[in-house]
């Protein structure tokens, strides 16, 4: 017998956005999902070291910063997570011999931090100028023991039942949401997954329409 999830639960937690919050940066963002909340600039294209040199593209930097200031293996995937995302996302052909710098600072974590880092570092690209492929929404869902699912749950949702059996962060394209980036712990059947992915690709919609809002505010404001 195939086990899928019971049912869904909750919606998106309010989202709030600041742009242009950083001087010294082409691009910042400050994104905030309920509570968890996370800043993020960018930087380029900038000269690139000979190291990372790639002829026909740019270079695609990403610098994590946790909230206490130390570096983790954690800290290390989620460099690589966003660095893979945003690279997808990004128009790289057309900055050959260049890098592009992404930092990103953890301001609090309380529950979905990976994805409102993804969220953040979009809408500092999309504040910076640079040529893209599509505008990237990440989500995160959580399963629980008893097979129901949890969208975008914070840190009390997510001690339910004694904590969930899996996480998902499901991050998807501003073109026809297809999934860009995918990353899961625990443990979970085919079915679940699925659903879990469609309950994402459900909410993504939403984060996509935000993104749209708060960029006309700012334009508005400053031109």
């Amino acid at each position: 017998m195939t086990e899928s999830a019971k049912e869904t639960f909750g919606k998106l937690r309010p989202l709030r956005c600041e742009l242009d919050i950083l001087s010294r940066s082409d691009g910042s963002a400050l994104f905030a999902q309920g509570e968890t909340a996370v800043i993020a600039s960018v930087h380029g294209p900038v000269e690139v070291k000979l190291q990372n040199l790639q002829y026909d593209r740019s270079s695609v930097e990403v610098f994590y910063k946790s909230k206490s200031g130390q570096q983790s293996v954690g800290d290390r995937f989620r460099e690589q997570y966003i660095r893979n995302t945003c690279e997808s996302a990004l128009l790289t052909t057309i900055y050959p011999r260049t890098a592009i710098s992404l930092q990103l600072q953890e301001m609090e974590d309380r529950a979905g931090l990976i994805a409102c880092a993804i969220n953040a570092a979009c809408m500092s690209l999309l504040h910076s100028g640079l040529h893209m492929r599509f505008l990237v929404a990440a989500v995160h869902c959580v399963l629980h023991p008893s097979g129901s699912i949890s969208l975008d749950p914070d840190v009390r949702a997510m001690a339910d039942g004694g904590g969930p059996k899996a996480s998902f962060t499901f991050a998807f394209d501003s073109v026809d949401q297809r999934t860009v980036a995918v990353h899961t712990d625990g443990k979970y059947t085919g079915d679940q997954f699925n659903q879990a992915q469609e309950v994402c690709r459900a909410a993504s919609g939403a984060i996509f329409n935000f993104y749209r809002s708060s960029f006309k505010k700012y334009m508005k404001v400053y031109c």
